[in-house]
């Protein structure tokens, strides 16, 4: 049973929450509109927390058409898909339906048609499954420990596993935003990397776009800036991770959605 869902529109800022996942999707201080787009859902059972972020990719015609349909999507497979299933599975359909809604937003215009990143994660009370296309990242915070649970589809990333480029030079190349992989019309077979975490203690999920990591690169990093308020009150972190980035120069769209681990159980009016 879904107790709560919800996503963003094509507003300059949107701010969501309810319990055990919070989020904000904000504008930022360059960009004309917000191309990116988010969508959360909260279910009983199982209990289970869904995070869904896409970043519309600037250089199509209206990229927020892609993001908003699949994060939109998404979001409704995995609420559909968990009851009774596996989050691998859900995310491979969320995936395979999100990629569909994205192409379908182009037209006539099949070639600059919308496209976008996507990037997904299912936390339930005992481990957390990750889906992705694009450079939208997730991150796993916890006081032990912190890392990054996505790799990169992107220029960079390639160069830096084939040791072409270390990971500073990857920074401040002129290809640091070019990526390999999304969806939308002109995107090809879309096969998502799905991975699946179990934690051994508590920890914070953060599903964002790269208007927040930019500004917050390093999981250690990011764990410092979130920690601890990101336990206690998910939305209240997901908005001082937001005034991070704007303060930093809001170059970019920001999206941030942030989950307590293990999932809550939610608190049923």
């Amino acid at each position: 049973m879904t107790v709560w869902q919800a996503d963003t529109a094509a507003e300059d800022r949107v701010e969501l929450g309810s319990g055990g996942v919070g989020g904000v999707s904000d504008r930022g201080h360059r960009h004309r509109r917000n191309e990116d787009a988010m969508a959360l859902a909260v279910l009983a059972h199982p209990v289970a927390v869904v995070a869904v972020v896409c970043d519309g990719v600037s250089s199509s015609e209206h990229p927020e058409r892609a993001s908003l349909a699949a994060a939109r999507t998404a979001a409704t497979v995995l609420v559909e898909k968990l009851p009774g299933g596996d989050g691998d599975t859900a995310t491979r359909a969320a995936v395979t339906a999100a990629a569909r809604a994205a192409a379908d937003q182009a037209g006539s215009e099949a070639v600059r048609g919308p496209s976008c990143t996507y990037v997904s994660a299912v936390v339930t009370a005992d481990a957390v499954t990750v889906g992705w296309v694009g450079d939208s990242r997730v991150y796993w915070l916890s006081d032990a420990s912190s890392r990054k649970l996505t790799t990169d589809d992107s220029w960079t990333a390639e160069m830096v596993g084939a040791g072409l480029l270390t990971e500073e030079a990857a920074r401040h190349h002129p290809g640091a935003s070019v990526i390999t992989r999304w969806l939308g019309s002109n995107a090809g077979e879309v096969d998502p990397h799905v991975v699946t975490l179990e934690p051994e203690g508590p920890g914070v999920v953060l599903v964002c776009s790269d208007g927040l990591w930019h500004y917050l690169d390093d999981a250690e990093t990011m764990a410092a800036a979130a920690l601890p308020l990101a336990h206690q009150d998910p939305l209240a972190a997901a908005r001082e991770l937001t005034a991070i980035a704007l303060d930093g120069g809001g170059h970019d769209n920001i999206s941030v959605a942030v989950v307590p681990f293990p999932a809550r159980a939610p608190v049923q009016a």
